[in-house]
């Protein structure tokens, strides 16, 4: 008997079922086909990856699955390497097509959907991928890029419909582990719910009344886990198309009395977009200078410093706040991430790869198009973006005025009244001791000097662009990712 002709959609970051081209596509040609997601080892093991992206994600598709139960279909796990499965489902399916979306991931995704790519071609399968949120491929420039964005923003989103699914789940070898299916079902309460229905819940109460002091709350590390759309990691996982919030928050009625906010929050997708497009033309920046010229900067590794930035224990406040914090949830807003990458690479003069991973690991909302592009700009090693320096100090007086942040974060420092808060090496002993904390003891004493190590990295930092193959990657860099016309 003929193997049944079935196609496949291939779920990667797009865990959804609206606005969905791929599974519009498989509706559209008539041929039963089944939904599958791959839990792939190698890719689990990459320094990238934590235990919460792995959680975040199946439980995005056990919402998924209950989305997809009138319809009598469901996403089938496989946990396996992505050409072992498609070989096992070759070998019982007759394969016409395989629908995916683009990803713009690191070095080992785009060596497995080439080795993916070699295999349909081998077997005659064609393979249909999408275009992700206005990200293009094969880019030479950005001089027309913005344009096509918003056009491709302004495109109606695609009605998904479900008929043709195959209607009895993959029956496969490549089942989950039972330990890790144990931890996929566990997933903390600390952490933003998973899932393209809770990810509505959160567009709709931001466009109601939690954004609407968006632009006034974006850098504060407390108030912005409310006023901030919170919305990164169903943006992140595809939860929810960057179209769909674009589309949703520029049309909203609140949008009339709340202009500035949600402007500037549209602003931002843009951004998103724009970050992953860097990536998209050179996954090489998880692990080289976009500048090859800062390849050059030399740096002593001080095992203690990265010890210290990693555990939260650098004896400053708010950098040690909001290590704890993201740690402890997977979020905390950009500018308190920027203060983050700038301790450690410019106070602490640091080698960006000490901490990349690290970070990666922890953001719940963990894109690689942003991550690696937006932590080499706060390194200072792209060569064209002003490098910026986040005082710690100054940052947790402005944005942490009552200190309510650093309070939640850093107990040991609780009874400490707030004219010492963000520099409690400055009380005195007897001080120390009517707080109940002794700095060096109980709480670190800052590992390096603020305003010393501020000012040496402006001198290395600032003082390496000068240096020739700095200045000729500068420009290698602007005529890609700079739109001319401007």
């Amino acid at each position: 008997m003929d193997n049944p002709i079935t196609n496949i959609v291939w779920l990667k970051r797009d865990i959804r079922s609206q606005d969905h081209e791929p599974l519009f596509r498989a509706e559209q040609a008539g041929v039963p086909y089944h939904i599958i997601y791959l839990f792939e080892p190698t890719l689990i093991a990459h320094p990238d990856t934590s235990l919460r992206h792995l959680q975040f994600v199946y439980q995005s598709i056990l919402d998924l699955n209950a989305v997809l139960q009138p319809f009598r279909a469901e996403v089938s796990v496989f946990y396996g390497e992505a050409v072992a499965v498609f070989r096992y489902l070759h070998k019982h399916f007759a394969l016409n097509t395989l629908f995916s979306y683009r990803e713009s991931g690191p070095q080992s995704t785009w060596e497995r959907d080439k080795a993916v790519a070699a295999f349909c071609k081998t077997h005659n399968i064609k393979w249909r991928q999408s275009q992700r949120d206005g990200v293009l491929r094969g880019l030479a420039n950005r001089d027309n890029w913005i344009k096509q964005w918003y056009t491709t923003m302004q495109q109606p989103v695609w009605q998904n419909q479900y008929t043709a699914v195959a209607p009895e789940a993959l029956q496969h070898p490549f089942a989950l582990p039972k330990a890790l299916k144990s931890q996929l079902n566990h997933y903390p309460d600390c952490y933003q719910p998973a899932g393209e229905r809770k990810a509505w819940r959160y567009l709709r109460s931001f466009t109601a009344q939690r954004g609407f002091n968006y632009h006034k709350h974006i850098s504060k590390p407390a108030e912005s886990r409310m006023s901030c759309s919170r919305l990164s990691p169903y943006l992140a996982w595809g939860n929810l198309s960057i179209r769909q919030v674009f589309q949703y928050v520029k049309t909203h009625p609140n949008r009339a009395t709340n202009g500035r906010a949600f402007s500037t929050m549209l602003t931002r997708l843009r951004w998103h977009c724009h970050f992953i497009q860097k990536f998209e033309v050179a996954c090489s920046y998880e692990t080289q200078c976009i500048n090859k010229g800062y390849e050059l900067l030399h740096r002593d590794r001080n095992k203690a410093f990265i010890k210290a930035w990693k555990t939260g224990m650098t004896g400053y406040p708010l950098v040690d706040a909001c290590m704890r914090a993201v740690i402890h949830t997977g979020w905390i807003n950009f500018r308190m991430r920027a203060m983050l990458v700038s301790f450690l690479t410019l106070n602490l003069d640091q080698d960006w790869r000490d901490g990349v991973y690290h970070l990666a690991q922890q953001f719940l909302d963990y894109e690689p198009g942003i991550h690696y592009p937006q932590f080499q700009m706060q390194a200072g090693t792209t060569g064209i973006n002003t490098v910026r320096l986040y005082n710690p100090v100054k940052n947790a007086r402005e944005h942490d005025s009552e200190g309510v942040f650093v309070r939640r974060w850093i107990p040991e420092l609780a009874k400490v009244p707030l004219n010492h808060l963000y520099e409690p090496w400055q009380m005195t002993a007897m001080e120390q001791t009517f707080c109940g904390v002794r700095i060096g003891v109980d709480y670190p004493a800052p590992i390096v000097d603020l305003q010393e190590s501020a000012r040496a990295a402006r001198i290395k930092i600032w003082g390496h662009r000068k240096h020739p193959l700095v200045q000729e990657e500068r420009k290698r860099i602007l005529a890609i990712h700079v739109n001319k016309k401007k």
